[in-house]
């Protein structure tokens, strides 16, 4: 019985690391990173709207059939802009304040019609 409590606390301490290592993305940008289904988001606010860059597994993601919008909250205001690539692994929305204390949400869709929704607060 407790060489199986053993193992059994050897395993799931393994997968915790396992679980840590796959949401534990680090910024790239000087954004803010979200995990969604192994692909991590870096929103980064710019002087007039928001980049947000696309890596998998490590790797950029090509963003040049990519579509989507981007929705902000900042208080009782709500605006939205459409995301456009530019480049890369790189979507950037226009027109649209991204302050600290505001909520985003991106909205993406793929070129094979996959999509994505991705939750940030800007800190």
């Amino acid at each position: 019985m407790k060489k199986l409590s053993m193992m059994l606390g050897a395993a799931l301490a393994a997968l915790s690391l396992n679980v840590a290592a796959h949401g534990d993305a680090k910024p790239m940008h000087g954004g803010v990173v979200q995990v969604v289904a192994d692909v991590a988001y870096e929103l980064v606010p710019q002087a007039n709207g928001a980049a947000l860059y696309v890596v998998d597994h490590g790797k950029p993601v090509d963003v040049a059939r990519m579509s989507g919008k981007l929705t902000v909250l900042a208080g009782a205001q709500k605006s939205e802009a459409e995301l456009k690539p530019a480049g890369g692994n790189k979507l950037e929305a226009t027109n649209v304040v991204v302050g600290t204390g505001a909520k985003v949400v991106a909205s993406l869709k793929a070129a094979d019609g996959k999509t994505a929704s991705v939750r940030f607060t800007v800190k």
